[in-house]
C-alpha cells in the first residue's frame, strides 16, 4: 500500500493539468507521526505533496459537503461508501467527482501504538508488512497486521465501491469475519451490566466533539448540541448530557454509517464509541438487509416507505 503514492500523484497531476477537475482532495505528510493531514491541491505541481500509507484514516468524504467545484478525491473503501451516501443525500453530485479509488489494506491504530511505548515516538516508517517506530534511543519493529484499527480488522469492503480510476489493483476482500461479536456480547448483558458498561465507556469524554467533526455524516447546519431554542442537551459534563450526545449522534448515523472509524481515530481520550453505530448497523442489516453506501440505486431504509413493510405499527 506504501507504493500507491506514486500512482496517486500521477493521476492527480494529470487530472489538474487536463482541467478535468479544479482540485484534488488527498493527504499530505503530517507534522506529527501517524497524523497525515487532509490536503487540497489546485495545481499539477502540488501533486508531489500527496502521500498514501496506513496513516490516512480520516474519511475524506467529510470535505465534499455542498461543494460546487469539479473535484478529484482519493477514496478507500469506506470513503467511497460515504461518497455514495453524500450523493444519495444530495450533498454532492456524481458528475462533480472524479474518484481515485484506493484498494485498502487497513489503517494503523495510532492509539494502540502510543500505548505500547512509554517513550515519545518521533518517527514511524511503514513497510509492506511491518511498521518501524523510532524515538530517542529506541527502535521497535511491529507487524502491521497486529496494529490495525479495529474497524479495519473486520472490514469486508476494502475495495472502493465506486471509482473512476484505480490507484492500484483490487485487493482480496476479507471473508469469514465476525463483525458483530463485540455487539452480541453487550446485547447479552443484563440491564445493570449494560448500564455499568456504558457509564465506564463514556466516563472520560470531554465533549470536545472531535468525533462529530471527523464524521462525514455530521453535516447539519446546526448540530442538536448547539441548538439553544429549544436546547436539546446541556453543555455541561453532566453524565446525562454526555450520554445524550453520544446516543443521539449515533441514531443520526443509523443506516448511514460505514464504520470508517474516523470518530475513534480522532478521539483524544481513545473512547471506543463505534459500539453505538455498530449496534445500529447490525440492526439495519438484520431487519432490512441493508449496508450503507453499496448502491446508488436504493435509498436507506430509514428514509423510505414501503407499503409491504412487515411492521404493522408503521402503517
Amino acid at each position: 500500500m506504501v507504493g500507491y503514492t506514486k500512482k496517486i500523484r500521477e493521476i492527480s497531476a494529470r487530472l489538474l493539468k487536463e482541467g478535468l477537475v479544479e482540485m484534488v482532495i488527498g493527504f499530505r505528510k503530517g507534522t506529527l507521526p501517524m497524523m497525515n493531514e487532509p490536503h487540497f491541491i489546485r495545481h499539477p505541481e502540488d501533486a508531489e505533496k500527496l502521500v498514501w500509507d496506513g496513516n490516512c484514516g480520516i474519511n475524506l468524504a467529510n470535505y465534499l459537503t455542498d461543494r460546487k467545484e469539479k473535484i478529484g478525491i482519493i477514496a478507500k473503501g469506506c470513503d467511497s461508501r460515504n461518497i455514495i451516501t453524500h450523493i444519495i443525500e444530495n450533498k454532492i453530485q456524481r458528475d462533480q467527482l472524479f474518484i481515485i479509488g484506493v484498494p485498502c489494506k487497513g489503517m494503523i491504530d495510532r492509539h494502540r501504538i502510543h500505548s505500547m511505548s512509554a517513550k515519545e515516538i518521533k518517527e514511524v516508517v511503514e513497510e509492506e508488512e511491518n511498521v518501524i517506530i523510532k524515538g530517542e534511543g529506541f527502535e521497535q519493529i511491529l507487524k502491521k497486521g497486529d496494529i490495525l484499527q479495529e474497524n479495519c480488522n473486520i472490514c469486508i469492503h476494502r475495495n472502493p465501491v465506486i471509482y473512476d480510476e484505480l490507484a492500484a489493483e483490487l485487493v482480496e476482500e476479507q471473508k469469514d469475519v465476525d463483525r458483530y461479536e463485540d455487539i452480541r456480547k453487550i446485547e447479552a448483558m443484563s440491564h445493570e451490566r449494560k448500564w455499568e458498561y456504558f457509564e465506564d465507556l463514556l466516563s472520560t469524554c470531554i465533549r470536545c466533539y472531535a468525533c462529530r467533526e471527523a464524521c462525514p455524516l455530521c453535516y447539519c447546519p446546526t448540530c442538536f448540541v448547539d441548538e439553544s431554542h429549544p436546547q436539546w442537551v446541556g453543555k455541561s459534563q453532566d453524565p446525562a448530557d454526555v450520554r445524550t450526545f453520544h446516543f443521539l449522534r449515533a441514531y443520526h448515523c443509523a443506516g448511514r454509517c460505514t464504520d470508517c472509524g474516523a470518530c475513534e481515530r480522532v478521539c483524544p481520550m481513545g473512547i471506543k464509541m463505534r459500539v453505538f453505530t455498530k449496534k445500529l448497523e447490525k440492526d439495519c442489516l438484520e431487519l432490512f438487509n441493508w449496508e450503507a453506501g453499496l448502491t446508488l440505486d436504493e435509498r436507506p431504509p430509514l428514509d423510505t416507505y414501503k407499503p409491504n413493510d412487515p411492521d404493522d405499527f408503521i402503517k
